[in-house]
């Protein structure tokens, strides 16, 4: 454990532990050179020791830190210093899921809903840096003081050997992919079926598969089929149970292949609850529950059981050889009949000793018995009765060949599919004995539309014979040149051209002696700039020089109320205060403004400063996850919440929509469990909507 106030890779200073698991502690630091708060994750010594281990860690954590995502924990730094090996990651204050669930039990469908889908989101940031995540599970999974969704841990995750179900991993084992507990490849497939997991237990309130051991619970994921979660949740939307069995089949190839797929149908089920819609593979009505083959759940069972079966390897040190029961037997029935064989030879000298008179006749009785031994051995030779031991030989013999064919068979090394087409790919695929599928598709620039951009087992490595190769294929390039020409034009004409091609636009004001009121002066990215699609280009336009008309100023956002007032009141314009709440700012500054900053307004009209106010004690809250509604077209949005009596600008500005979904947590007043949501775009009443309010 670290002291409070050292500091390590010269610039983070430990001020508390804030957690503990089982491969690192945590500790609330501050960055001194960035002047912020930071959370860092600090390994454990036994992990320490572990040079395989560290290495990996380090890697995977460094392509962490270059995913950035609103729904992800964000890794800053990953270092060394004096032995210790750690990351930096962003401090968030909030809940983990787990810590949720077990606090309220089960969550509401809504709730549930909306924490699916910003863990999608941030998954599917993931997946498209190529990053698989291998641990999502509650434990993983934080609610932000503010609402927001972060998914955490990767990097982390990915460095473990997930292959070895220990007691370490008690927490996770209940939300791994039947693929991941037999030991086998896991893909981003794997992180959906361990997000529907999870799914289970938020609107369920319980786990799918539990058990007293870690084996016991991954057999449970190879053998037994998942009990619907309307069993315990009758209320469940049909939509939502539907999306949660898909998530969880056992075939990795009947879940979502893609995670925006998930997004997309999680969104739809928030405005189509009893819809069917999610396109469910059935298994075949009459086929029974597969039973996992005997090495799947035996592999299991042996890394439970390993540490006895060393132990009672050590113990038994003894060389002796114990023979087969059937040699006891053997033996025994041949020390029975030597005796009785041992009283005829006697007889026989006995009878000869006493009766010598008869030895002519037992002369020729032994002859006898010669010629009758030599003609019992031609005709059994001839039969084939003593050729047993060549029989044996024949057969070892065949043994040896077969096992020498199976061993010559030659592995396969795979050819380079790069920039073929999938049809080329499989062709050449079958040509050599494996196949090829698609697992994925990636923008790229220097990639044809169409053609293979990787594959995940690298050209010239060698694999067994009908193995299938993933692969992923080019979207082509989604770069959009930005049109020539806007700059003189106007503002609606200026705003239909970048629509047309597939471009936003936001609008900001300037005076100018120049430029006439109401037309283009810059453009930003400029002209000819490449732009992903959908970006939204900034479009400054002239006001004019019209005297009665002022640009509201961008400095207003983060101003402490007094000064703000003062700002705007001296502009010529009517300040209003609200109140709302984002735990982003400090209590008291303005954290939005109507118009919003940098719009035009009338000299003596009103402006709406928002004065950031934290919720009172006993609030309750509501996670809001809206899409947009009937008839919006990407205007300016206020959003208002009332509760009788008190009326709150929850929202103003430009499109609040992100990922065709506004997220927000809305704070109500002490014991208000109901509330009404208002939503205005350009001042018209587009949607309105009853929300419930929940303890927090």
């Amino acid at each position: 454990m670290l002291k409070e106030g050292i500091i390590i890779g010269d610039r983070y200073e430990i001020i508390s532990r804030i957690g503990s698991g089982g491969m690192a502690d945590v500790y609330k630091a501050k960055d001194h050179k960035l002047s912020r708060m930071v959370a860092v994750k600090v390994l454990k010594a036994e992990f320490r020791a572990d040079n395989t281990f560290v290495s990996k860690f380090q890697k995977e954590a460094q392509a962490a830190a270059g995913l950035a995502h609103p729904n992800v924990v964000n890794v800053y730094d990953v270092g060394q210093d004096r032995g210790l090996y750690y990351i930096v990651m962003e401090l968030v204050e909030g809940i983990t899921l787990k810590d949720y669930i077990t606090k309220k039990g089960k969550l509401s469908v809504k709730e549930a809903t909306s924490i699916a889908i910003q863990v999608s989101l941030g998954l599917e940031a993931a997946h498209n840096e190529g990053i698989v995540h291998r641990d999502v599970k509650p434990q993983n999974i934080i609610i932000s003081t503010d609402g927001k969704v972060k998914l955490s841990d990767f990097g982390i995750a990915k460095a473990i050997n997930s292959n070895t179900i220990t007691a370490n991993v008690m927490g996770s084992v209940h939300y791994s992919s039947p693929e991941q507990v037999r030991g086998g490849f896991s893909d981003t497939k794997s992180d959906i079926y361990s997000l529907g997991i999870t799914m289970y237990e938020m609107v369920t309130g319980r786990v799918p598969f539990d058990g007293d051991t870690t084996v016991a619970i991954a057999i449970k994921h190879l053998q037994e089929e998942l009990i619907a979660p309307s069993r315990f949740t009758p209320d469940l939307p049909f939509s939502l149970e539907q999306i949660i069995m898909k998530c969880t089949q056992k075939n990795p190839e009947r879940r979502y292949l893609y995670i925006g797929d998930l997004i997309e149908d999680l969104k739809k089920s928030l405005v189509d609850p009893q819809g069917n819609f999610v396109q469910l593979t059935q298994p075949n009505a009459n086929a029974h529950t597969v039973i996992a083959p005997a090495a799947d759940t035996s592999a299991v069972r042996k890394a439970g059981k390993k540490q006895a079966t060393v132990q009672k390897t050590q113990k038994t040190t003894s060389s002796y050889k114990a023979k087969p029961a059937e040699s006891y037997l053997e033996e025994e029935e041949e020390e029975y009949k030597r005796p009785e064989k041992r009283r005829d030879y006697d007889e026989g000298i006995d009878m000869v000793s006493s009766k010598l008179e008869k030895a002519i006749t037992i002369g020729g009785f032994l002859i006898g018995a010669v010629i009758i031994v030599i003609l019992i051995v031609v005709i059994g030779n001839m039969a084939g009765l003593f050729n047993k031991k060549t029989t044996q030989e024949k057969s070892a013999s065949t043994s040896v060949s077969a096992v020498s064919e199976n061993e010559e068979e030659a592995t396969i090394a795979v050819p380079d599919f790069f920039n073929m087409t999938l049809a080329e790919a499989q062709e050449t695929a079958n040509s050599y004995g494996i196949g090829v599928k698609q697992t994925g598709t990636q923008e790229s620039s220097d990639v044809e539309e169409g053609k293979i951009l990787s594959q995940d087992v690298k050209a010239g490595d060698k694999v067994e014979p009908n193995t299938t190769i993933g692969v992923v294929i080019s979207s082509g390039s989604n770069a959009i040149t930005v049109p020539t020409g806007l700059v003189g034009v106007d503002q609606q004409s200026a705003i239909n051209i970048l629509a047309s091609v597939g471009l936003g636009s936001s609008v900001t004001y300037a005076a100018s002696e120049t430029v006439p009121d109401g037309y283009v002066i810059a453009v930003d990215p400029g002209e000819g700039s490449g732009v992903p699609v959908g970006t939204a280009i900034t479009l400054t336009v002239s006001i004019g020089s019209d005297s009665n008309r002022v640009i509201v100023p961008n400095t207003l956002l983060g101003m402490d109320q007094a000064t703000a007032v003062e700002t705007v009141a001296n502009l010529g314009l009517n300040p209003a205060v609200v109140t709302g709440y984002n735990p982003e700012y400090p209590e008291g500054v303005i954290i939005a403004a109507t118009p919003a900053p940098g719009q035009v307004a009338d000299l003596g009209s009103v402006v709406s400063l928002t004065v950031n106010q934290a919720p009172a004690a006993g609030s309750t809250v509501c996670m809001l996850a809206m899409l947009p509604p009937e008839g919006y077209t990407g205007g300016h949005v206020t959003i208002y919440l009332e509760q009788d009596p008190q009326v709150t600008t929850v929202y103003d500005g430009p499109d609040p929509f992100v990922n065709g979904v506004y997220q927000n947590t809305l704070y109500g007043q002490p014991g208000y469990t109901r509330g009404y949501l208002y939503f205005y775009e350009d001042g018209v009443l587009l949607d309105t909507m009853t929300l419930e309010f929940n303890p927090q």
